[in-house]
C-alpha cells in the first residue's frame, strides 16, 4: 500500500496513512472490498453512525472547543491545562485536537462516499422493491451524514458567508464525492462547498421522507431519535441557511420542523418524576420530546465524556478545569429554570477552595452511570427543537424587512417552556432584538459548541474580565472581531501532504 499523509487522500483512495492514522480502524472499509448486498449496505450505515461516537466530534472536541475558545468559561488556577492552548488562543496548525476534528469529519465523509459509490452499482442489480427501498433509506442517511460533516468543516475552517459573490472568491473545504476516485486535493470555494451541503441535504430529505400517511400513533414517534430522518434534514437545512444568511430559507425549514407537531419543547417548570422537571430529565437521561437527533450511546458503546473538564471528580472532590463565566450566570433571571438545570454550586477541592456554580448539564447520563459507572458521559443532542425556534427568531429579525412580532412569539414560546412563570410577551424591536437573540442562544445552548460560529457570523469580538481564581494567562484576553483565529488553521500535515495543493487559512500564517 502507498503511504500518503492526508485524511483527504485516505477517504478518496482508501489507502493507509502515516500522519495521524497509522492503521485502519477495526471497522474501516478496505479498498478491495465492496458492498454487494443490502445487508452489507446496512452494516456500512451502522459504521457511519459509529463514526459519530468519536470523542473528537460531538461527545468531545467539536462541542467543547468552540465554546471554550470564546468567552463562556474560565480556566481555574490549578487546572490540568487540558485544552489550555485553545482557551488562551495559542492555536497552531499542529494542535492535536484540531487535527482530530478535521480527521474525524473526513472519516465520516469517506464512509459515506464508500456506501454511495457502491450503492450506485448495487442498485442496478436489485429487482425487489423492498430491497430498493431499504437501499434508498441507507443512501439518504449517507447523504445527510456527509452534509453534516461538511457543514461542520465549513463552520470551523472557513470564513463566514457574506453573500454569493464574495463566497465564490473565499476558500471553502476540500470536496470529494467519491471513494474510489482520487480528486484534485485542493480547496473548493465557499460557495461550492455550501452548494454540495445543500444538495446532499435535499437528496437526504427526499430519500428519508416519512410519507403523507405517516402517523406517529401507528408508525412510532420520531423524536428522541438516534437515526436520521426527513426532519433531521430540515433542521440542518435551517441551520445552514442561517449561517448563509438566507433568512427566508431559515424560516421555511425551521418552520417545517416546528410546525410538524412531531416535536415538543421539554418543560422546565413541569415535574417529570423524582423532583426532576422534563427539561432536567432530558439532560439526566438523554430522553426528550424535543430531541431531533442525538448520538446514541450504550453502556458498552459510547463516545467521550463531555463533563469531565467541568468536574474532574475523583470520588472525593471536584477540581474543574473550567467554570462558567460570571457574566453568563448573570444572564439567567430568578424565574429561568435553565439555571438550576445547568448549574449547581460546589466548593472545589483546590487548595484555594473556590466555591462556584459548576456545569451539571454534563454530569452524565444516570442510566449509563448505573450500568457501567460511566462518569460525565452524556449523549450529544446535536439537533433540538429549541435551536429551531432560535434560528427562526433570528431570521425574522435579520430579514430585509424584519418581523419583530414573529421573532417575539418564538422567543416567548421558548421562554414559556423554560421559565417558572412567563406570562407575558417579549418586546422586540430594532434596538434590542439581536441582544435578546444573542443572550437567549447563550442561555439555551451553553457549551453545546455554537459560540465561536455565532461571534464569527455576527462579526463580534469579546473581552474576558478576570474572576475569582481564574487563570491569569487568558483571563484578560481581548479578541477583536474577525480575528483570524475565528477560523481554525488547516492542519499542517494536510498542507504538506504529497500531492496536495491545499491553501492555508490566515490563521496558519
Amino acid at each position: 500500500m502507498k503511504n500518503i499523509k492526508s485524511y483527504i487522500l485516505l477517504l478518496a483512495t482508501a489507502i493507509s496513512v502515516s500522519s495521524c492514522l497509522d492503521k485502519y480502524p477495526e471497522d474501516a472499509v478496505l479498498e478491495d472490498e465492496a458492498i454487494t448486498t443490502v445487508e452489507q449496505a446496512d452494516q456500512a450505515v451502522i459504521g457511519i453512525y459509529s463514526a459519530f461516537l468519536s470523542p473528537a466530534l460531538y461527545s468531545g472536541y467539536l462541542t467543547l472547543l468552540p465554546d471554550l475558545q470564546c468567552d463562556l468559561a474560565y480556566a481555574v488556577n490549578g487546572y490540568t491545562n487540558t485544552y489550555g492552548d485553545i482557551w488562551r488562543w495559542d492555536i497552531l496548525a499542529t494542535n492535536a485536537q484540531i487535527e482530530a476534528v478535521y480527521g474525524a469529519l473526513y472519516d465520516v465523509i469517506g464512509r459515506c462516499n464508500f456506501l454511495l459509490d457502491n450503492a450506485a452499482e448495487l442498485q442496478k442489480k436489485l429487482t425487489d422493491d423492498n430491497a430498493l427501498d431499504r437501499l434508498d433509506q441507507y443512501c439518504g442517511e449517507a447523504y445527510f451524514a456527509r452534509a453534516l460533516a461538511y457543514s461542520e468543516l465549513i463552520k470551523l475552517f472557513c470564513k463566514s458567508y457574506e453573500g454569493r459573490e464574495e463566497a465564490e472568491n473565499e476558500l471553502g473545504v476540500v470536496l470529494t464525492e467519491h471513494y474510489y476516485t482520487v480528486p484534485e486535493i485542493k480547496r473548493s470555494s465557499l460557495e461550492e462547498s455550501y452548494a454540495l451541503v445543500i444538495s446532499d441535504i435535499d437528496r437526504a430529505a427526499e430519500l428519508l421522507a416519512l410519507g403523507d400517511d405517516y402517523n406517529p400513533a401507528l408508525d412510532g414517534t420520531i423524536y428522541n431519535s438516534t437515526y436520521f430522518n426527513e426532519y433531521t434534514a430540515y433542521a440542518l437545512r435551517a441551520r445552514v441557511a442561517l449561517y448563509m444568511k438566507d433568512y427566508d430559507a431559515a424560516i421555511k425549514y425551521a418552520s417545517k420542523v416546528i410546525d410538524s407537531g412531531f416535536y415538543l419543547l421539554s418543560s422546565a417548570n413541569t415535574e417529570y418524576s423524582g423532583g426532576l422537571s422534563y427539561y432536567q430529565y432530558m439532560w439526566a437521561s438523554d430522553n426528550s420530546t424535543e430531541i431531533i437527533w442525538k448520538v446514541g450511546f450504550t453502556s458498552t458503546n459510547y463516545g467521550g465524556a463531555l463533563g469531565t473538564i467541568f468536574f474532574n471528580y475523583d470520588y472525593s472532590s471536584f477540581k474543574p478545569d473550567y467554570v462558567p463565566a460570571q457574566w453568563v450566570l448573570d444572564l439567567y433571571d430568578a424565574y429561568d429554570m435553565r439555571y438550576s438545570a445547568f448549574f449547581q454550586e460546589y466548593t472545589t477541592g483546590y487548595s484555594h477552595g473556590l466555591t462556584w456554580p459548576l456545569l451539571v448539564k454534563y454530569w452524565g447520563n444516570t442510566d449509563l452511570y448505573s450500568a457501567a459507572q460511566l462518569l460525565n458521559v452524556s449523549m450529544p443532542k446535536v439537533f433540538r427543537l429549541s435551536e429551531l425556534y432560535l434560528i427562526r427568531a433570528e431570521a425574522h429579525c435579520c430579514k430585509a424587512v424584519p418581523d419583530y412580532s414573529a421573532a417575539s412569539k418564538d422567543i416567548s414560546k421558548l421562554r414559556m417552556a423554560r421559565y417558572y412563570n412567563y406570562g407575558g410577551s417579549t418586546p422586540m424591536n430594532v434596538s434590542n432584538a439581536m441582544q435578546i437573540i444573542e443572550e437567549e442562544r447563550i442561555k439555551e445552548l451553553y457549551m453545546e459548541g455554537f459560540r465561536l460560529a455565532d461571534l464569527k457570523r455576527w462579526h463580534k469580538g469579546f473581552e474576558r474580565t478576570p474572576q475569582s481564581q481564574s487563570l491569569a494567562g487568558g483571563s484578560s484576553l481581548k479578541v477583536d472581531a474577525d480575528n483570524p483565529l475565528f477560523v481554525w488553521p488547516i492542519p499542517r500535515h494536510e498542507l504538506e501532504a504529497p500531492g496536495a495543493d491545499i491553501e492555508p487559512n490566515e490563521s496558519n500564517k
